[in-house]
């Protein structure tokens, strides 16, 4: 019952299959705004769930505009292919996240993050 409006980024978590296409199960999370990260007000849907993501590192890339899955699965493709072998990532799944509200023609903001292992 309590409006919280819309927080950037808006972040899905992709689950890559072997073939580098994603998984037909994606987890969305949205940021809590801070005046409510002390004491969230609790989910009226039993499928929303509330969970303190932990500090990471992250290896990121950025794309503009209106983001589709294959957009997103292209540039994880290009970011693997910039990591190369030697770097330690986490290959069970990475984040697409997008910045920027629908109604936003110019400018949009996307990125794929890998999270260091």
């Amino acid at each position: 019952g309590v409006g919280m409006g819309m927080t950037a980024p808006v972040s899905i978590t992709a689950f890559p299959a072997e073939d580098g296409s994603l998984q037909h199960k994606v987890k969305v999370s949205l940021r809590i705004p801070s005046q409510f990260q002390a004491n969230p007000p609790c989910p009226s849907d039993e499928s929303v769930k509330i969970e303190e993501r932990e500090g990471m590192t992250i290896y990121s890339t950025q794309f503009g505009g209106y983001a589709k899955e294959v957009d997103y699965v292209n540039y994880a493709a290009k970011l693997k292919s910039a990591l190369g072998s030697e770097v330690a990532y986490r290959k069970d799944f990475y984040f697409c996240s997008g910045y920027d509200p629908p109604m936003k023609p110019y400018g949009r903001r996307n990125e794929v993050w890998f999270v260091k292992e």
